[in-house]
């Protein structure tokens, strides 16, 4: 008999901070104390990553099917369910959660030197909502660890932030807060009209246009501001500037693809009409978020503002795949979250191994790095190389299936979004350039250290996962491909190009309708 798995990767970390809150020692033992923190946190987030693989390893990648599903009733009175299980759209992001997690205690483990107790905490609570987030298979309990992400986080940047913390994470909140109110009446709306809260049973259920036109936007106000997708995407800058470099990780990592998540766990297969309905919409925002903010990334003097808005530009590829309803496209959207996830959040360590050097994320400070920090350069260019999407990496990976996808939606959003490519090759070669090579103007930066083995640890598995997957993306697309084949056969274009017009509404409507009577 299978354990349970998933209520495992949940407790885990809470357990283990519940620990950390234990950790006493004598008068003078702080640092003896705050090494035991550490050390619960790392050993607790590793046995999290543990049971991850085990569940990789298990998974069944011939099925579509939810595989290690916990269920039973925790509130018979409104048929509230603790329901539990994951298929090819969220077995992988429950990994890149339990993985980023230990990477984010490593990072921190010299870089963070207050609060220590609390830090740690607020990074096992993250992770525990996290893997919950990509569990859940009830309405409520995904609100609840949707939701409750936004609190360590928010402590996370308004903590251990930047000078401009406390507006920064303010302005976090505030944003998605307006997007979660909405979608918890979305929600409500939802279990008054079909009477149930279960996810599975809502991907079946009939509901008319009109309604879920509603619902559909309620839905996206929430989702478009966790991705983020333009012009809800304001927020994401400040936030990745005043966070540590672990919330930086954690936030451009996994935070995001919360969105695009939602998208293909609810808006497509519970709100089929309206998804197709509102495709256009979505498509011309995506396009706009990828020209936009690639032109934007390509002034930026701030490190980490210039990967923030690259961050956009690459959700915007993310959402293009999604709406596209093909094949190609999900499954390029999927890996594309994936692989930003690692690349994203590579790159923002690889800002905070200089940052913890010279203090400052000006582009202009730095220059030459090849000639003192070789190893640095090294594994800089691989994570540079797959944000541009370079053949080899899993960056390529993505954006080409996405495109391929769009591409059998509309030629014309295909190849507006094309020069995002190039736009991203700009900004990504030139930060490379000025930070990496040329003279070195600054003797500060000429005589800084290169990766400690530290940092080599965290950094060379993330290069080696970037390229492995980059060449054989079967070991991904394999498992992912059954859910999101049934997720296109829901909409019956798994062979034939999209075309938004009414006809196509009307055959998706007769379609759902002729399901909703054999059933």
């Amino acid at each position: 008999m299978m354990p349970p798995i998933l209520s495992i990767m949940i407790i885990l970390p809470l357990v283990c901070a519940c620990m950390i809150t234990l950790v006493r020692g004598e008068t003078g033992d702080e640092p003896i104390v705050e090494k035991n923190v550490k050390h619960i946190a790392l050993f607790g987030s590793l046995f999290v990553l543990a049971f991850a693989l085990f569940m990789i390893a298990n998974f069944d990648k011939s099925s579509a099917d939810f595989q290690f599903v916990e269920k039973f009733s925790w509130f018979t009175l409104a048929g509230l369910n603790y329901h539990l299980g994951v298929d090819g759209i969220s077995v992988y992001f429950i990994l890149l959660s339990a993985l980023l997690t230990p990477v984010c205690i490593l990072a921190s483990w010299n870089s963070v030197h207050m609060r220590i107790r609390e830090y740690m905490i607020a990074f096992l609570v993250l992770e525990s909502l996290m893997i919950g987030t990509f569990s859940a298979l009830d309405t409520v309990l995904f609100y609840v660890f949707f939701e409750g992400v936004l609190i360590p986080m928010f402590l996370i940047i308004g903590v251990w932030g930047g000078p401009r913390r406390i507006y920064a994470s303010f302005k976090f909140f505030l944003f998605t807060l307006l997007g979660s109110v909405l979608m918890l009446i979305a929600l409500l709306a939802l279990y008054v009209k079909t009477g149930t809260t279960d996810i599975p049973t809502l991907m079946h259920a009939t509901t008319d246009l009109e309604f879920q036109r509603w619902i559909w936007l309620a839905f996206f106000a929430s989702f478009a501001v966790k991705m983020p997708m333009w012009p809800v995407h304001t927020w994401l800058p400040d936030a990745h500037v005043e966070a540590p470099t672990a919330g930086s990780v954690i936030l451009a990592g996994v935070l995001l693809k919360m969105g695009g998540y939602g998208f293909l766990r609810f808006s497509l297969p519970i709100l089929p009409l309206a998804s197709m309905y509102f495709a256009p919409l979505v498509l011309t925002l995506s396009v706009i978020a990828i020209i936009y903010t690639s032109l934007v990334a390509l002034v930026q003097e701030d490190m980490k503002k210039l990967i923030a808005y690259s961050s956009v530009a690459h959700m915007g590829f993310v959402t293009l795949g999604i709406f596209s309803f093909t094949q190609q496209g999900i499954d390029g959207a999927i890996f594309q979250m994936l692989s930003h996830g690692i690349i994203s959040a590579a790159l923002f360590l690889c800002v905070g191994v200089v940052y913890d050097r010279l203090h400052t994320r000006e582009i202009s400070r730095y220059g030459g790095l090849v000639k003192n920090m070789p190893n640095y350069a090294t594994v800089f260019m691989v994570f540079m190389l797959g944000s541009v999407g370079l053949p080899g990496t899993t960056g390529f990976v993505g954006e080409f299936l996405t495109l391929v996808g769009t591409f059998q939606a509309s030629t014309t959003f295909t190849a507006l979004a094309a020069t995002g490519l190039v736009l991203g090759a700009a900004y990504m070669l030139l930060l490379y350039r000025k930070v990496v090579f040329g003279p070195q103007v600054n003797q500060d930066a000429a005589e800084m250290q290169d990766l400690s083995r530290m940092e080599k640890i965290i950094l060379i598995p993330l290069a080696v996962a970037v390229i492995y997957y980059g060449i054989f993306p079967a070991a991904i697309t394999d498992k992912i491909t059954p859910s999101t084949q049934e997720l296109v056969d829901h909409y019956r274009l798994s062979h034939q190009p999209l075309s938004f017009n009414e006809a196509s509404l009307d055959g998706l409507r007769d379609h759902k309708q002729k399901e909703a009577e054999g059933s």
